[in-house]
């Protein structure tokens, strides 16, 4: 491990922003938090917003910044990555923002149904190949976990640079019955992005000088509970 991650990772330890639970705390078993993020973490009654694969949780600390009236729970596997959300909303006071380190196949353990309000998806890794489709953030077994714990008229928003997953992900929609609110295969090139979605992460600075159009789509996972894979020709594989 070089220096720099390990004091990350020591640094890490002393923010209270940051949950860093041990695999026997949350294997087969709920987190102490589950259904309690609003009254024991945040302590208040506010929205529970999360972003997923959040990276060094730059969405994450900005979208807490714009909306001091919800709650942001940034979450990764990555600690020092991570770090820079965390110091981040700890040096700028942000009660409402906090960091979860989990891998996202865990995620149930962690919340309760309906306590999570939307979820944010950014620039996750798009897993082209054939025999990694399962594990891409929108595939059907992660809807189906979003799905226990997201409200009721819950949003799932998407924002990646790869222009694939985005065709996947409004493939799965549309095999699903689901609703789409809005999607758009260049936010930029086409004018849609508004104060939320320019919003721009390291990864999407560099996507954006390598010419890369960013998309996004919004969506509802409506009451469903089980989710079928798209009809995806092999073709369309990376």
């Amino acid at each position: 491990m070089g220096k720099n991650k390990y004091k990350r990772f020591q640094e890490n330890l002393t923010f209270g922003n940051l949950i860093q639970p041990e695999f026997e705390e949350i294997f087969k078993k709920d987190h102490r938090l589950k259904g309690r993020w609003r009254t024991d973490f945040f302590r208040n009654d506010n929205p529970v917003v999360l972003e997923l694969g959040c990276g060094r949780g730059e969405y994450t600390v900005s979208l807490g910044e714009k909306f001091r009236d919800k709650n942001f729970i940034g979450v990764d596997i990555k600690g020092a990555r991570m770090w820079r959300g965390a110091k981040t909303a700890t040096e700028n006071g942000m009660s409402n923002v906090g960091f979860l380190r989990t891998r996202i196949e865990f995620i149930e353990s962690f919340f309760a149904p309906g306590e999570v309000d939307e979820i944010w998806i950014t620039f996750p890794d798009p897993q082209l190949k054939k025999n990694r489709v399962k594990k891409r953030l929108t595939a059907p077994a992660f809807l189906a976990s979003y799905a226990k714990f997201l409200k009721p008229g819950g949003k799932v928003h998407l924002k990646t640079d790869c222009r694939h997953l985005h065709d996947y992900t409004n493939a799965v929609i549309e095999a699903n019955g689901l609703v789409t609110e809005f999607a758009d295969n260049d936010i930029y090139g086409n004018g849609s992005a508004d104060e939320i979605l320019s919003i721009k992460t390291t990864y999407e600075t560099k996507f954006l000088a390598q010419g890369k159009p960013i998309t996004y789509v919004r969506f509802l996972l409506g009451d469903r509970m089980e989710f079928v894979a798209p009809e995806f020709a092999p073709d369309d594989e990376l």
